[in-house]
Parts: C-alpha cells; structure tokens; sequence
C-alpha cells in the first residue's frame, strides 16, 4: 500500500489536524512513512502565522521536489493546511509539481484526492472552500498499532475558526469564523481516547475560551467553555485537562473560578499577551489592557498559588517606540512569566497592521526580541530553581526527546521532568524528587515515600 509521510509547522492545531490526517488515512490502508526518502506521498502540513513560516515551507517544497522528480516521479507532493487556505492555487502555479493544495476545512477529504491522485483520476487538486460541519469531521487519532498511539496525553480540537480580528493576525482568514463541536461529541471522542489509555486530554480552539459563544447560552453563570469543562472533568479514567490557545477576555470569573473547582484542570495556563503596552494592544484590536490583562493574572494566582504561567509577545509591531517596548519588558518582570514565546512582527497580507505606518526595521526588531529573551530566560531560570529539592507529581509521557534511555514527564504547571525509569511508569502519575534545573527543563528522580 502506499506509504506516507506528513511534516508539520506551527501550532498544536496543525499537530492535531496531521494526527487526523494520518488516523484517515491509515484506516484506508495506507502506512506512515518515517521519513521522505521512500515515501509516495509527501505532505506538508503548514502555518501562515508569520511569513517566515510560509517561506520554510515553500522552501522545504522546492528541496522535495529537486529531490523527488527527477528519481521518483510518480510520488505525490501536497500543502495542506493554513498556507493552503490562504495562498490556494497560486501554490501550484509557483511550484508545478505540487499535486494537492488541500484547505483547513478540508481535512477529512485527503484520502479521497490521494486514491484519484495515484490512481491518475485527477492531475492535481484545490480545494480551499469553506465546508459546513467541517469542525466536527476530523476527530479520529492515531490508529492502535502506530507508537504514537500509545500517547498518554491527548489533543482534542473542540472548535474551528476565529472571530477576534487582530490586526496581525491571518488565522481569521486561514481557519474561517467561529464553529464549535457539541458536547456530546467532544465527550465521546474523549472516551474513546480514555479508552486507549489517554490519561490527559488538551482542548483545542484558535481561541478556545470562545467554544459555544453562539450555540451554548450561558448557565448558571458560567459559559459555554466551562461547562464543557465540567462535562469533562466528570469522565471516569482521565487524570488531567488542559487548554489551548485562550483570549484574554475568556478569563471570566466562572473559568478562574474553575481553577479551584476542578481538581483535574491542571494549574496551567497559557494566556497570549501580546504587548505591555495599552496604545499597541488598541492598534491591535486586543480588547483588553494592561490592567485588565494583571488582574486576571492576580485572580488566577490566588485561586492556584501554584499556577504555571506562559505567554506570546509580539516585538516590533508597526509603531512600537521605546516607551511601547519598556511597557512590554515592566509587564513581563510584574508577572514573572515561565516561559514566553517571542516573535518578531512579520507583515501577512490582507491583514489592517500590514498598511500601518512606521514599520520597524528588522534591526530594531532583533534587538528588542534579544532584550525581551533575556529577560523571560532570566525569570524562567529563577522560576525552574526554584523546583530544586522539592518533590512533585508527573504523568510519565514516554522516552525523553534529547536521551531516549530517559523518561519525561509533565508536572501539573507544565514544566518537563526527564528522570531514569523503566518501561512500568509510562502512563503513571508518579512523584519525583527534583535534583537540578536546566534550561526550561527540570531532572529528578523517583521519590522514595517513607513509610512510618
């Protein structure tokens, strides 16, 4: 049967629609191929998020092809993903030898236009139209036999789309507006997983705090979001919920309110900031500001003194002066975030902050990212020493990334553990005694609880 071979870019959504992608393809009796070399079908899963990640693609593109044609011919090579949504056709008109431009909402079609593609039915397909009930069409995971099927941990896409309209921001057009998934069918996907031996489930959105804004009405005082979390939470088996990416302005009372409630809604939180500074977030259409931003920040962390924080920041937005950027960098040094992820402002097109005046000049932009690196490291390293010599519980996930002879594992607030285990803690929720920090990643070992 055909082999295949899926690389991703981007966001835990792309991560999330490849493990589909491959799930569908797998039950039509095609295999995952472990590299390119071999495979008949490559597929590029991509992200439009900053134009550098469109041009790796593109790049990556051209190498496959250089490699491919003039030794295999018949392999198919496809896009699939938010450059596919946004660039459609013209994809194929720079790169002939792409075969299949397959869009966001158009996942679960990828069996069906790689069966007429190798059988010769079609020379190449486009599709990037919008499909109703596209949310709820991609739901299934790896199939049993794959490795990675054995995940402890899970993402499961409760939602498609965005409706926020930042002005930085493409994925409004790459992923379509707002649609959420019923409750019921978010649950039953949850089952099946727990049924696998998933023990921690992650929930999906573009913006996922604005799950069931227009079909869920609020109850009880709380919204749509939080009673999905509670239906969740009530699943038997399942140790640990997450979330990701929320808005600031989905952090209502009755979500902070659930950090405390929820003993399987781990203390965690990635919450994008953006900018420090109240004149950018207005230019960016944030909807929030600064002060509002801290105090759901104080809120959460006197709920769960114990919360694990991480954020985005974006550095050069058009317009951003020294001023915008101390903003930034005082905010950053008032929470005391544990990580942050860094980018530096990259133009996409059709969107408002693309026509701004005073761009910044990639120096500027460089030399605030340093600045602002620095400092997250700096706190990250005091946050992470901070573990040291205490005990704390991780679900095992499997072999560490850099030392497969090792085990990681998660803490509640996030942070990696990598320990020495055996094969019998996989999937366990185990306590290790924490012996040093490195960077961004903890070591421990196995705590040894004495008994009286």
């Amino acid at each position: 049967m055909p082999s295949v071979y899926i690389k991703t870019y981007g966001c835990q959504m792309n991560e999330r629609d490849s493990e589909a992608v491959a799930a569908q393809l797998l039950a039509k009796g095609y295999t995952l191929a472990p590299a390119e070399a071999g495979a008949d079908v490559i597929l590029l899963n991509t992200c439009s998020v900053r134009d550098a990640a469109e041009q790796k693609a593109i790049g990556k593109m051209q190498n496959i092809v250089a490699e491919t044609r003039r030794a295999r011919p018949g392999v198919v090579l496809g896009f699939l993903g938010c450059m596919a949504q946004s660039r459609g056709r013209q994809l194929i008109d720079q790169l002939p030898d792409v075969d299949l431009v397959l869009g966001t909402q158009k996942f679960h079609r990828a069996a069906e236009y790689l069966d007429d593609l190798l059988a010769g039915r079609r020379e190449s397909v486009v599709d990037v139209g919008t499909e109703p009930g596209s949310e709820a069409t991609i739901r299934e995971h790896l199939a049993a036999g794959n490795t990675a099927a054995k995940s402890v941990s899970a993402f499961v896409s409760i939602m498609q789309g965005c409706n926020q309209h930042c002005t930085f921001c493409i994925v409004p057009f790459t992923r379509g507006e707002e649609r959420s998934r019923t409750i019921p069918d978010i649950l039953a996907e949850c089952r099946e997983l727990i049924d696998r031996g998933v023990r921690e489930i992650t929930l999906l959105g573009q913006i996922v705090t604005s799950y069931g804004k227009r079909e869920l009405p609020a109850r009880e005082g709380r919204s749509g979001f939080v009673q999905l979390l509670d239906a969740v939470h009530e699943l038997p088996g399942l140790e640990r919920i997450r979330f990701t990416s929320p808005h600031p302005k989905g952090y209502g009372d009755d979500l902070v309110e659930a950090y405390g409630r929820l003993p399987k809604l781990v203390p965690s939180a990635h919450i994008p900031l953006q900018s420090g500074s109240d004149r950018l977030l207005k230019l960016m259409h944030r909807g929030y500001t600064r002060e509002r931003y801290l105090g759901i920040v104080e809120k959460l962390r006197r709920v769960r003194p114990d919360m694990g924080l991480t954020t985005d920041i974006i550095v050069g937005f058009p317009g951003e002066t020294e001023a915008d950027f101390a903003d930034t960098l005082s905010l950053a040094r008032e929470v005391e975030f544990d990580n942050a992820y860094i980018f530096k402002y990259s133009p996409r097109r059709d969107t408002p902050a693309a026509d701004l005046p005073d761009q910044l000049p990639r120096e500027v932009k460089e030399e605030r990212n340093a600045r602002l690196l620095a400092l997250i490291n700096e706190i990250g390293d005091r946050h992470y020493q901070r573990f040291v010599g205490r005990q704390t519980s991780i679900l095992v996930e499997g072999p560490s990334r850099k030392n497969a002879a090792r085990l990681m594992g998660r803490t509640p607030c996030n942070k990696i553990v990598v320990f020495d285990g055996s094969p019998r803690h996989l999937g366990q929720l185990m306590d290790v005694r924490v012996t040093r920090a490195g960077s961004f990643t903890l070591y421990g070992d196995p705590a040894i609880i004495a008994l009286d």
